[in-house]
């Protein structure tokens, strides 16, 4: 195939002395301004809006012809900056940009990440193996006690496949794979993506084994969600992410739960060879205030500040990124799925988060989503975009705590 992304190096605009300079589809400023990242068209990877108790999954797909990301061996050593490998994030980027390349060199060993989702995903564990290998990360098999794929009892009748969940899945654990390639995968699928199952699914990692576990789904908030509540908050000492959405501001459920972390996410640039150039609020991050989940003392003690436009649960708590534009290579190959894709959506954000917790290693010491509001200096603080106008913190970036990015990024796994 090829690849319509790469057009390095083409001068698109020349205004005064001031050159914009298109680089794998990320407008560059030549005198020194930020980053502008070319919008590409997207589309749910789940579509529709799921029915009340039900969910659907948070990714996204870029539509266009991406063709198919570089091998580590092949890339090079591109001057400028750019926007990953062939216009999308790898593992290599992704540490870089996180700061998390001596840990996810090192750390990993002995911890366990899990994966929650809904549905079958027949191929999880080939594509699993084609991503890692062409991405030189070791292998993590099911002969050899690294990945292990359940459903949401522990038996192996798996539930019926999915396209579009079969797509999340792969995502999810390639993330983990980008993120921890250390780290054991355990995979949970639900029988279906009603929150009863979902949670009886959630109850299941948590129980067995997870260090930390990853939910890149949701759905909008209704008065019997906090039914499920024990389920993401019944295991002391296992780290819990929820993707935040991925349709602006608004709060969905489980990220709505007290006992998790809530993870939202950003617009990244990485300039080639080199750190994070920029990072902004994702439009299409979900935040806000909860209608039903109480505000747990780790918030409340931001202060009146924050309390007095919100006196529940606050969302999100952390984030990374997330926006389709700056988004990651996922290689699936179920039903409409046939290779490499370039994938979004806070979906890519929260298995992020739950692998820098397996990094850290201290998953017995954290309380729901408080770690983060206690290590603030080992984050990324978000101080620019937004994915609403509601007026204040809860859809726009600031200095600080605000909604659509929680306390920040990762920069290192201090932070977890």
């Amino acid at each position: 195939m090829v690849n319509i992304r790469r057009s390095i190096g083409r001068i698109i605009a020349v205004a005064g002395a001031t050159a914009l300079v298109l680089l794998n589809s990320v407008v560059i400023d030549a005198a020194g301004g930020p980053p502008l990242v070319t919008p590409h068209q997207n589309v749910p990877v789940c579509p529709g809006p799921a029915d009340p108790g039900s969910a659907r999954c948070h990714s996204r797909q870029r539509t266009e012809d991406v063709g198919i990301p570089r091998r580590p061996n092949e890339r090079g050593a591109a001057s400028g900056a750019a926007l990953g490998n062939g216009g999308a994030y790898d593992p290599a980027y992704l540490q870089l940009a996180y700061n998390l390349q001596p840990a996810s060199a090192s750390n990993g060993t002995g911890q366990t990440v899990a994966i929650v989702d809904a549905y079958d995903a027949p191929n999880a564990e080939s594509d699993l193996a084609y991503y890692r290998n062409y991405f030189g990360l070791p292998p993590c098999s099911s002969a050899s006690g690294c990945f292990n794929k359940v459903n949401q009892s522990g038996g192996r009748n798996f539930p019926r496949p999915n396209s579009g969940w079969a797509a999340e899945i792969s995502l999810d654990l390639e993330m983990v794979s980008a993120i921890c390639p250390n780290c054991h995968i355990l995979l949970v699928e639900a029988s279906s993506n009603g929150f009863a199952n979902l949670a009886t699914a959630m109850s299941y990692a948590a129980g067995h084994a997870a260090n930390a576990v990853s939910n890149s789904y949701g759905g909008s908030e209704f008065s019997g969600e906090t039914a499920y509540d024990s389920a993401y908050g019944g295991k002391s000492g296992v780290a819990v992410t929820v993707s935040s959405g991925d349709n602006g501001y608004g709060v969905d459920y489980p990220a709505a739960s007290p006992y998790v972390t809530a993870v939202g996410g950003t617009t990244l640039v990485v300039p080639t060879g080199s750190g994070r150039q920029s990072e902004t609020v994702w439009n299409g991050a979900g935040s806000g205030c909860s209608a039903y989940e109480a505000q747990q003392s780790w918030q409340s003690a931001l202060g009146s500040t924050y309390t007095s436009k919100c006196g529940k649960r606050m969302v999100a708590d952390v984030s990374a990124v997330a926006d389709p534009n700056t988004g990651v290579w996922v290689y699936d190959t179920y039903g409409q799925y046939h290779g490499w894709y370039v994938f979004g959506g806070t979906s890519v954000a929260s298995p992020i988060v739950a692998s820098v917790y397996a990094l850290a290693g201290n998953a017995s010491t954290v309380s729901y989503g408080s770690s983060s509001y206690k290590n603030t200096s080992s984050l990324f603080d978000i101080t620019n975009g937004s994915n609403s106008s509601c007026g204040n913190y809860l859809c726009t970036a600031e200095s600080g705590y605000d909604g659509p990015t929680g306390n920040g990024t990762p920069n290192g796994p201090g932070g977890f």
